[in-house]
């Protein structure tokens, strides 16, 4: 079977620089099947565990911290950027995450998630809020309306995703987990509490009677309600379209001196309900489940990435799951583009450029050229950010693509000297390039962009040779975007791409990249051209 979509039991113990470990199943009272812990992670897959809380390198030369900042907007709280940071090298992994984003495709499936988070939320929103009560009889009240908004959600969940057409391991996982969760007898005993604790607590009836500064409290006896007797009274003297000029008290959560007294003493009218509400608080306080409590939070990796895309799939740029490997090396992308750029145009209503690329047989290295600002270092972002995308089990722009998953990606794009180093942009360059042939595998992919530019052209093909017949001789994945076109034609493995201008107007640029032979002197040509600077039109002008 192709390792496309196959699991692979030698494949490395380690992704990039990523330590993983084994996922830990834990049980739990309210458990349901045991098979589902994360819908990240198949079970008893390797699971990511320590992934770096900032971005490393590659992630902000890709322009992918963008993508990234803009994917989890608003959702800080909930710390999702290491998931994207995290690159996986388990075709299944990444074949279980395919099927979870092609179920939430479905807007029945997307629209029955989006009621789980905002219920969720709700929950959350509602113990936060209890948290910031003082007195304890008012926190356990709140904690019984979070309960009872969680239970009500994981009954209906479970309803719902049972007729659900899921297709997904991790969706069919997980839905069987919440049924067996819901159908639990610690779940039927929490529910059952909150019943009882609500029954209790409503039943609960009181009078206080206010003279002067003091504030009595008694049980209820059968008193009228004097405020129906005023409202039936003064019902006749009503019109339409009148002022309004009732007081409209402040209903903050936290109640005053006075109030917390008067909670205290109807606490000791009715201590039957306020020893069970005491009970119910101490037993059900940590009520949410810490898988659903997981797939709450690992859920967002999905549906914000899918939001994310969704305006550019609606300006008609196509997307797709990408076939990958860890044996072959064999790359194409049909129609594919810089996601961070096509986000930024879309929101412009600028049409994106989209480019196809291609290794067969023993390519393994673009060298790009071509005129300045004609998009080599858009292409190079790109084929970066599609194996970063595939490698975290996510759509990536293209029709169709078939994508290595490499065991690390390396960027050497330019930065800005500093004081700090004390080292001179060249041998800050060499210093990089060394470090990075130190640490890349045949597995690995090198992406580079004009390098050695801080030197003489000589010296600059010196240095770039040795760096490329080093890369040729690893047989690893590399794109090189450069001036020297001398490194197009170093060895078989190595494919020529330019970027194009219009023919008839060649300081236009078309963003377009094509797989031809590096010829930086034709494009001078076409320039001396269009201003009539060949010899032949200096000749002709001269002879004048």
């Amino acid at each position: 079977m192709d390792d496309a979509y196959a699991g692979d039991s030698a494949s490395p113990p380690s992704v990039g620089v990523v330590p993983i470990v084994r996922v830990r199943h834990t049980a739990h009272d309210c458990a349901g099947p045991k098979t589902f812990q994360s819908i990240l992670f198949p079970p008893g897959s390797r699971a990511l565990v320590d992934a770096p809380s900032q971005p490393p390198d590659v992630v902000r030369d890709l322009n992918l911290d963008q993508i990234i900042a803009a994917v989890t907007a608003g959702h800080e709280a909930f710390d999702l950027q290491p998931f994207f940071y995290a690159p996986l090298r388990d075709p299944d992994q990444i074949a279980y995450r395919h099927e979870v984003m092609r179920d939430l495709e479905n807007p029945p499936v997307m629209a029955r998630i989006r009621v789980f988070l905002s219920a969720i939320r709700e929950v959350r929103e509602t113990l936060a809020r209890a948290a910031k009560l003082y007195h304890p009889r008012q926190k356990d009240r709140v904690l019984v309306d979070a309960v009872d908004l969680y239970v009500t959600e994981m009954e209906a969940l479970a309803r719902d995703l049972a007729v659900l057409p899921l297709r997904s391991r991790g969706f069919r996982d997980f839905a069987g987990y919440v049924a067996g969760h819901a159908a639990s007898a610690a779940f039927r005993g929490m529910r059952e509490d909150g019943e009882k604790a609500k029954a209790l607590l409503g039943s609960i009836r009181y009078c206080v009677a206010i003279r002067g500064d003091s504030v009595t409290v008694r049980a209820y006896a059968g008193e009228a309600d004097y405020s129906e007797v005023v409202a039936r009274t003064f019902e006749r003297f009503r019109q339409d379209a009148v002022k309004d000029y009732r007081v409209t008290f402040r209903d903050d959560p936290v109640m005053d001196s006075v109030e917390e007294r008067i909670l205290d003493r109807v606490a000791r009218l009715n201590p039957e309900a306020f020893d069970f509400l005491e009970r119910y608080a101490a037993t059900h306080r940590e009520f949410i489940d810490p898988v659903i409590d997981r797939f709450f939070r690992e859920i967002h990796f999905y549906v914000l990435y899918l939001d994310y895309v969704r305006p550019l799939r609606e300006a008609g740029l196509p997307f797709c799951y990408p076939a990958v490997s860890i044996r072959s090396k064999q790359t194409f992308v049909r129609s594919t583009f810089d996601l961070a750029l096509a986000a930024k145009l879309t929101r412009e209503n600028i049409p994106v450029v989209t480019n196809d690329l291609f290794l067969r047989g023993r390519e393994r290295i673009f060298v790009v050229s071509g005129p300045n600002q004609g998009g080599k270092s858009t292409f190079a972002r790109t084929i970066g950010q599609l194996h970063h995308l595939a490698a975290i089990g996510c759509p990536v722009p293209g029709r169709k693509a078939r994508l290595f998953l490499p065991d690390r990606i390396h960027t050497h794009f330019e930065r800005e000297e500093t004081v700090v180093s004390l080292r001179g942009k060249l041998q800050d360059d060499l210093i990089r390039m060394h470090d990075i042939l130190a640490q890349a595998t045949p597995d690995s992919l090198i992406l580079m962009n004009e390098i050695f530019s801080s030197t003489t052209l000589e010296d600059a093909v010196f240095l770039a040779t040795q760096v490329m017949r080093r890369i040729i001789a690893l047989d690893c994945l590399a794109v090189c975007v450069t001036f020297m076109d001398e490194l197009a034609a170093l060895d078989a493995k190595v494919v020529s791409i330019t970027s194009t201008v219009v023919p008839e107007d060649p300081a236009r640029r078309t963003l377009k990249v094509i797989r031809r032979p590096a010829d930086g002197r034709a494009y001078a040509f076409s320039i001396a051209e269009k201003y009539r600077l060949t010899r032949a039109w200096l000749d002709r002008r001269l002879a004048r």
